[in-house]
């Protein structure tokens, strides 16, 4: 009986959608494995994610507000939460491989820094500073996937949802629709829940939003979300592709205009911005001048030593990057 379940969730998958990556077609892992008689491929990814330890670090990495003092704030966990339960509803609505979706939404932001937005800007500004690189989260990433989880050996995940996790931004779109629908619920996810939390923060008030697109997408955080979704499932079965309708996306890209001039920039929320920044430059130079400090797990697959300072700054959560700051370079006398 046991060794048909996983043959039986396979027989399901025949009533998805002909568009649906179904398991029997996934182009496979890097390293071949035995295949689990309980589980799918899919749904042994979403579980190897789940378990990790940088899925586990992302309760700890801020989303927007450094530090914050509510119980209510997002972070980098709650966030991933948010995409993977947006995305799997798509994915049954349109009939297409909801375990799949589910996996690349939980990985999506495995790669992110301390710090939230400031920390990846700094990350990258140092970075640059001395390769010329740039730092994108979607490539470190697939960097945890493949190069740095389990001290250094991997997940070893499924081609399409490695893929589904590089190209949930940037301007590679990726090859199945599962795919697409974790990029466009990303978006509707953070969008809506970041003026949930400036709201919140008293960073904006409610009548200073785009008042035009709240009337067309809904007052509320869950509304919002709710019409969103609607119209990307109505408009993506009509279309045969995960498309919003052009004037959902224009709203969607009008607040997410709003966000970066009244709360990414200039805000409260960035009011610490300096310090921030001048932490996580300040611990990367250190260790490209002291490589020998960094863990061995660092650098897997690319050698270099700015690689492996971005691997160990990049992995660390809020206040483990702070803790580390106060032990390099706060004397002991000072601390309280």
């Amino acid at each position: 009986m046991v060794n048909d379940t996983r043959s039986r969730i396979q027989e399901a998958e025949q009533a998805l959608s002909r568009h649906a990556v179904r398991v029997a077609d996934s182009r496979g892992r890097a390293v071949e494995e035995e295949p689990c008689s309980l589980r799918t491929c899919f749904q042994r990814d979403r579980d190897r994610i789940v378990h990790s330890k940088s899925f586990r670090r992302l309760k700890h990495k801020t989303q927007v507000f450094i530090a914050p003092e509510g119980d209510h704030y997002r972070t980098r966990l709650t966030h991933t939460l948010e995409v993977s339960g947006i995305s799997r509803t798509i994915a049954r609505a349109l009939r297409l491989n909801e375990d799949l979706a589910e996996a690349i939404s939980l990985g999506h932001d495995l790669g992110h820094t301390p710090f939230g937005h400031i920390g990846e800007e700094a990350l990258s500004h140092a970075l640059e500073r001395r390769t010329g690189r740039r730092f994108e989260h979607n490539r470190q990433s697939l960097r945890v996937v493949q190069y740095l989880e389990k001290e250094g050996r991997g997940l070893n995940l499924c081609a399409e949802v490695e893929e589904g996790i590089l190209m949930h931004t940037g301007d590679e779109r990726p090859a199945t629709l599962e795919g697409n629908i974790v990029r466009i619920a990303d978006r509707i996810a953070y969008i809506n829940h970041d003026i949930d939390d400036a709201l919140r923060a008293g960073i904006i008030d409610a009548a200073d939003l785009p008042q035009e697109q709240i009337a067309l997408l809904g007052e509320s955080c869950r509304e919002r979300i709710d019409t969103l979704v609607h119209d990307l499932v109505e408009t993506s079965w009509e279309s045969g592709e995960i498309r919003q309708s052009q004037p959902m996306a224009t709203a969607a890209g009008a607040l997410r205009s709003y966000l970066y001039e009244n709360v990414y920039v200039g805000s409260v929320a960035r009011r610490e911005n300096s310090k921030v920044a001048g932490l996580v430059e300040r611990l990367f130079d250190h260790y490209m001048e002291q490589p020998q400090q960094l863990p061995s797990w660092t650098g897997n697959g690319e050698g270099d030593a700015a690689s492996r300072v971005v691997d160990y700054i990049a992995g660390m959560t809020d206040r483990y990057a702070i803790r580390v700051y106060r032990e390099l370079f706060v004397p002991s006398e000072w601390s309280f």
